[in-house]
């Protein structure tokens, strides 16, 4: 069963885009209600702003399946990255709204999580580490970089306004401190959009758990405030504002190379 895409690249770059996938299996769709089945809290189009990142050389994949399936970027115990504050699961229960994702009595159980993780979670994680290992062994670095973005205001996750570009490196364990130095002056030298380094957003499993730059590996989470360059309300892709953020965005991808 094919669950992801995975593209080999000619350069030390590996963008990972685990909330990408909208896709939902047949069965667990009927047991979902109406506006979950839109899967809204997808990471809309972030397959489409970083197309680019091919032509530079980079690796990438991509999942098929929505987050509401499994969310690649939660650990497989399904222990908190975020303690004391509300977050969402590894198989959700509830959308970023605090609404339920599932019909009264539909929600999964343990055996039928366990199988989830083993269908979807394993694969995406054994192709990240090989290909992690792939580029290392050819260029003796890695850059993993996690693209995600989310709607700019959500209160059950965060209090106000997201910044517009939310860098994160783990309190900077996931990345060497010179390559964060370099990722923040880049940021701090435009002026067309907010940033916080660290701030609500300060990467999740995947960053925590592959960023190992003493060996090699930076991984670095980029969060962005989906109203920069798509209708938040409809979901729809906007390609006035889009090219804007596309720019920074290569800019600090280009900056790890």
């Amino acid at each position: 069963m094919d669950t992801f895409t995975l593209h080999r690249g000619t350069t030390p770059l590996f963008v990972s885009l685990p909330h990408d996938g909208t896709e939902l299996p047949q069965d667990l769709a009927a047991r979902m209600t109406d506006f979950a089945r839109r899967v809204p809290d997808t990471d809309w189009h972030v397959s489409r702003l970083y197309a680019f990142a091919r032509e530079m050389g980079a690796s990438m994949i991509v999942p098929k399946y929505s987050r509401y399936v499994v969310d690649l970027n939660r650990p497989p115990d399904d222990e908190s990255l975020y303690p004391g504050q509300n977050t969402t699961g590894l198989c959700p229960l509830v959308q970023f709204s605090n609404e339920p994702i599932y019909l009264e009595g539909q929600a999964p159980k343990k055996r039928e999580i366990t199988q989830r993780v083993k269908q979807y979670w394993r694969p995406y994680h054994d192709a990240l580490a090989e290909e992690i290992a792939r580029i290392k062994s050819l260029y003796g670095r890695v850059v993993l970089w996690e693209g995600h973005s989310i709607r700019s205001e959500v209160p059950f996750l965060f209090d106000g306004r997201l910044p517009d570009f939310n860098l994160g490196t783990s309190g900077g364990a996931s990345c060497s401190a010179g390559l964060q130095r370099k990722l923040v002056h880049l940021l701090e030298a435009q002026k067309d959009y907010s940033f916080v380094v660290n701030g609500r957003f300060k990467g999740g499993y995947i960053t925590r758990q592959y960023g190992k730059p003493i060996d090699g590996v930076d991984a670095i989470q980029l969060e962005l405030a989906q109203l920069n360059y798509m209708n938040e309300a409809t979901f729809e892709y906007d390609q006035a504002k889009a090219p804007r953020v596309q720019a920074v965005i290569k800019a600090l991808l280009e900056a790890t190379l």
